[in-house]
């Protein structure tokens, strides 16, 4: 592995890590409702964003964006928001595991949708992956007679957003930035409707639970910023196993830090889950270090 991709995998961790920690951030902003959360999350994204913009000197990108690919990112903006709000509601409201088996979910429903949507190719290992995790949810539902809504909605919204982001093929900061843009008239309302009829907004929270929600925006943007780091030094192979870090981190918070408890079954459901994720990702790993052997040999 050369020094640009070891700098690859640090920031794929760096963002992972971040993304599987964000659960103690949701959790100390509970104080406010789950859409006053995303709203703020929204608006203090847009400020930043577009300073990077002007930082990173990709404003012109920015502008530079077509009326149809404005359409786009309005309908990959909407899955966003739909991601983003299911996760906080989820937090709020008791689902902190079921939130972890979305994101375990994701992966195998990217894979679904590019075979599905975009034609592609899928081998026997990775459709066996996918019978096993849908087998396991299936046992959910059939089993015990509820339906992991919060963890599918986490993997198609994310799924979906992913395809039309791909679709759009447009860089993911400006990208980003737009879709966060289209939002921010909702979530400006939003705000309005919750605090204008309150004789001082202010004196709703205190200073330091203003600041709090402030740090939504960089919540939102940091790890998103070591992403792309890393995606530009490593193979998607080697990053979507690292992937795995952030549900994996997001589950021991869950049953360590908050005391959730597993409820009857979900053991064997994420046990399936996982059994999924080491054949769908060992395939590709292996290829990729296999491909890496035959190049070294050339």
């Amino acid at each position: 592995m050369t020094a640009e991709e070891r700098t690859g995998v640090l920031y794929g961790f760096v963002a992972y890590g971040i993304w599987g920690l964000v659960p103690l951030y949701f959790m100390a902003v509970r104080y406010a409702s789950a859409t006053e959360v995303l709203a703020h999350r929204i608006v203090w994204s847009v400020i930043l964003l577009l300073m990077l913009l002007m930082i990173t000197r990709q404003l012109s990108t920015f502008l530079a964006l077509s009326g149809r690919q404005w359409a786009g990112l309005a309908v990959s903006s909407v899955l966003l928001s739909i991601n983003w709000l299911t996760f906080v509601w989820g937090l709020f409201n008791g689902y902190m595991i079921e939130t972890s088996l979305g994101y375990y979910i994701n992966p195998l429903v990217t894979v679904l949708l590019g075979v599905f949507v975009l034609s592609e190719r899928s081998t026997r290992l990775q459709w066996l992956a996918l019978a096993i995790a849908g087998g396991s949810v299936a046992y959910e539902m059939i089993g015990f007679g509820r339906f992991p809504w919060v963890a599918l909605s986490l993997a198609f919204s994310f799924g979906l957003y992913g395809l039309v982001r791909k679709l759009l093929a447009i860089p993911s900061l400006p990208g980003l930035a737009a879709e966060t843009l289209i939002l921010l008239p909702f979530a400006v309302g939003w705000m309005v409707y919750l605090y204008g009829g309150l004789d001082d907004p202010l004196a709703a929270y205190e200073t330091g639970q203003w600041a709090l929600l402030g740090v939504g925006g960089l919540v939102t943007i940091l790890p998103l910023l070591a992403f792309a780091a890393a995606a530009m030094r490593v193979p998607l192979t080697v990053l979507g196993f690292i992937q795995y870090l952030s549900p994996t981190i997001a589950l021991v918070l869950a049953l360590v830090v908050f005391k959730v408890p597993l409820r009857e079954g979900q053991l064997l459901t994420f046990t399936c889950i996982w059994i999924a994720l080491l054949l769908f990702s060992g395939e590709g790993l292996y290829d990729h270090f296999k491909s890496g052997r035959n190049r070294a040999r050339a």
